[in-house]
């Protein structure tokens, strides 16, 4: 069971609330605010960077708390749980959703080829995406994650630094992503594939957002504490 929150206060910051309260990331997601790499950085400060009400984004968040639904405070869990959460939801999840994602935009430009709005060279960037990703997730997983659970935990702040910098490529990753789809909005032409493509690239980017808020923000702070 998890401890009563502090209230929410436009002084806290993204990764805190994003850790904090159900619904809060799905709320900064839609705004477009980076809650994962960039979390360190307060509520207000954010909003005032992208013209946001922060009064009306506390209400907003405040509603999602509402919402029905299961909410763990990750913050709260033994760590060995939490490594498994992310092996089960993000890890397993990114190997079984990214070839589906690559081979429907494969399928995207060899169809729409011709027109003006097909994503061109979306695939490619994708093969990359998947490649960067799988790298990554290998050596967490046979390397950083084994070392939190063991007595040389505080070893691993270099390799943190470096798995922090790759969250951060994958970041300017998914960037480019919607850079070659136009902000992942399918246009009036496109087809069930193409459509489903898109809302399919839109969350795996939630996703891995919330997969590096939940190492860079979580994981990695506690366990370099330990």
């Amino acid at each position: 069971m998890s401890t009563t929150a502090a209230p929410i206060t436009p002084q806290r910051t993204l990764a805190e609330l994003a850790a904090t309260y159900a619904g809060a990331s799905r709320v900064f997601y839609r705004h477009g605010l980076d809650f994962c790499c960039h979390g360190q950085v307060s509520m207000a400060e954010a909003c005032a960077k992208k013209q946001i009400d922060v009064a009306a984004l506390v209400r907003e968040v405040e509603a999602e708390l509402r919402v029905p639904g299961d909410f763990t405070r990750w913050d709260e869990r033994p760590i060995a749980e939490l490594i498994e959460h992310l092996l089960t939801r993000f890890h397993a999840a990114h190997r079984a959703e990214l070839p589906r994602l690559l081979e429907m935009a494969r399928r995207v430009e060899k169809v729409h080829a011709e027109k003006p709005t097909c994503p061109a060279g979306l695939s490619q960037h994708l093969e990359h995406v998947a490649e960067a990703l799988e790298l990554h997730m290998q050596k967490e997983e046979q390397i950083l994650f084994p070392l939190f659970q063991s007595s040389r935990a505080h070893m691993a702040a270099m390799p943190v630094q470096m798995m922090e910098e790759e969250h951060h490529d994958h970041a300017l990753n998914l960037a480019r992503i919607r850079e070659l789809t136009g902000d992942l909005k399918a246009p009036p032409e496109a087809c069930g594939t193409w459509s489903a493509l898109y809302l399919g690239l839109a969350d795996l980017e939630q996703q891995l957002m919330e997969h590096i808020h939940l190492e860079n923000n979580v994981l990695f702070p506690r366990a370099l504490r330990r």
